[in-house]
Formats: C-alpha cells, sequence, structure tokens
C-alpha cells in the first residue's frame, strides 16, 4: 500500500522564506495600467502586462519545465524533493518521470482543451504546470474543476480529492483548491489568441463533449468559490516570484491581486450607488457572458446584465 506523505510546509515556511528575502515584492508600478478597472478592460489590461513571457522548452538537454518544477515545487523540508500537486507527497525531484515511477508534470488547463499540447507557451508555462503523482495526475486526466462528492484514492489511501465520473469533474484536495482556480484564471488571461496561440476562456457550464478540444475550462462558479475558501499563501507568492524573477519574467496576477478575479468575472461590481439612483429608471447599458465578453441578448443562456445605475444582473431569461 502506498502511503501519502503529506509535508508539514507551513513549520517550514519560516525559515524556507527568510531566505528568499530578493522575492519579497510584486515590482513597484508592474500594475499601474490595470489600476481602476474591471471586466474586460481589466483582463485585457493584465493580459498586456504579463503576455510575452520567456519561454522554455517542454523537454531539452538545457533549462526546460522539468528542471524549473523542480525550483518552483521545492519541499523547503528537504530541497532534493519537489512536492505533488494532488496529494501533497514529497517525492525525489532528480527521479522526474523514471519509467512510471517518478512523477510527472500536470497542466492544470488541460491541455487538450485548447488542443496546444506541450507547444512552447501554453503547453509550458510554469504557471498553470505542476509536479503530480502520475497515477492521481491520470485519474483526474482532462476533467472540468468543480464540486463533487465521489472521495478518491489513490493506494488505498485518501488523497483529499473529489471526482464525478458522470459530470467529468475533479475537485482538488482543499490545500490547492484555491491553487487550481488562480491557475486557471492566469491562463484565461494570459492567452487571448494572439500570435497563433489559442485563445483560452473560463466558462460557467458543462459542455456536452468532455473531450472538446475547444478552448474553454469549466466550472467559473466553483472557482471562484475555491478562490475565496483557499486564500493565497507564502508558497504560492514564493513560486510566483520564482517564475518571474529566475525564467519567465510574468506574473500571475490573481496571486498577487486576488480581488482582480471578482472585478472581472464575480457577479456583482464594487460600486457606490446612491438612494436616490436606485429611485430612477434604469438603462440597459450591454451585456456579458460568464467570461466577461460583451455578447448580444441570447435566451436560455446565464448572462450578465450591467445597468446605468452601476447594477449588474445575472439571469436567464427562459423563452
Amino acid at each position: 500500500m502506498n502511503k501519502i506523505h503529506r509535508t508539514p510546509l507551513y513549520v517550514a515556511m519560516l525559515t524556507f522564506f527568510s531566505l528568499q528575502a530578493l522575492f519579497a515584492q510584486i515590482p513597484p508600478g508592474y500594475y499601474n495600467s490595470a489600476d481602476g478597472l474591471n471586466g474586460t478592460a481589466l483582463k485585457s489590461a493584465l493580459n498586456s502586462i504579463i503576455k510575452g513571457h520567456t519561454k522554455f522548452p517542454y523537454s531539452s538537454g538545457g533549462t526546460d519545465v522539468w528542471d524549473i518544477l523542480k525550483e518552483t515545487d521545492k519541499d523547503p523540508n528537504n530541497p532534493a524533493n519537489v512536492i505533488l500537486i494532488y496529494t501533497g507527497e514529497s517525492v525525489n525531484g532528480a527521479q522526474e518521470y523514471n519509467n512510471g515511477n517518478g512523477w510527472n508534470r500536470e497542466h492544470v488547463w488541460a491541455k487538450s482543451h485548447g488542443n496546444f499540447g506541450t507547444s512552447p507557451g501554453p503547453g509550458t508555462d510554469i504557471h498553470h504546470l505542476r509536479p503530480a503523482n502520475i497515477q492521481v495526475n491520470a485519474d483526474r486526466g482532462n476533467k472540468w474543476f468543480g464540486n463533487c462528492s465521489v472521495p478518491h484514492f489513490y493506494g488505498g489511501v485518501a488523497t483529499g480529492n473529489y471526482f464525478d465520473d458522470v459530470k467529468h469533474l475533479w475537485q482538488p484536495r482543499a490545500e490547492v483548491k484555491g491553487d487550481v482556480a488562480r491557475m486557471i484564471f492566469y491562463m484565461a488571461t494570459r492567452y487571448e489568441g494572439q500570435n497563433g496561440e489559442p485563445d483560452l476562456e473560463v466558462i460557467d457550464y458543462l459542455p456536452a463533449n468532455n473531450n472538446t478540444a475547444d478552448p474553454v475550462h469549466a466550472l467559473l462558479s466553483n472557482l471562484l468559490e475555491w478562490h475565496l475558501e483557499d486564500p493565497v499563501d507564502a508558497w504560492e507568492r514564493n513560486r510566483n516570484d520564482i517564475i518571474y524573477y529566475n525564467y519567465q519574467q510574468n506574473r500571475n496576477p490573481f496571486i498577487d491581486k486576488p480581488e482582480y478575479a471578482q472585478l472581472i468575472w464575480g457577479d456583482t461590481a464594487t460600486t457606490s450607488i446612491s438612494y436616490e439612483s436606485l429611485n430612477q429608471p434604469k438603462e440597459l447599458l450591454k451585456i456579458i457572458d460568464m467570461t466577461g465578453r460583451e455578447v448580444r441578448y441570447k435566451s436560455n443562456t446565464l448572462l450578465i446584465y450591467i445597468y446605468s445605475d452601476g447594477t449588474r444582473e445575472k439571469k436567464i431569461i427562459i423563452e
């Protein structure tokens, strides 16, 4: 029976991060162009900030994804090891795949949803690649992310993950639910169909085809919940800094500024509305879908209606 070792990360965090003083803060002015924005304008501004990052190969004789993950996901209690995302195991980093006896590289945004494989860019972007237990990674496959209730076991031990084969859903263990959400938000913001890259969108419905190559990933409403339930921690901040300073030269905005997720995809905007305005007729300004894109009215579809008084309404009009 395989015993899953859960490394007590927080015990070592104070010592570990005291050595990371160089990576203590967001570069001054990094997000200045996004100040005061929300919705599609904010998403577009963030894309302009984080696109064009330095790319590394998936596998090569030089620095590649294997090498970078050994740094970004290093076990602070044992620097020779990496922490696996879905199990919390600490395993020997040098093993790499090792004929199926080591670990492998999980594309958190399933690479089949967008059909980008391991090509430089989305296929090798460290912000959504994590070391994983090979079997557990296979069990997740290309499932959408969402709430489910069937416990997942590996070697007879509950991993803390849950799944739903009928709905094709995977729910990561509680310690990384927020991490997963923020990685999905990053991918949907970084990749907007420029320069031959896919236009990735996070959606709030389950596609009829579980294996669709369409560049979409579900389930937005649950991901927003997880983002709040599992807030950003020191592990994520340190990982973000290593990727920025040592490798890709871009950051995950949803780690640095978690409020961005709500400003882009949330149900309501942070708006000051006077009592008088509530008693005035309101005009529909525009309609956006659950990705924050402006769309035309469509019946039987969940959409967000934005009004002249600053209010928003999320609804389905059945016809």
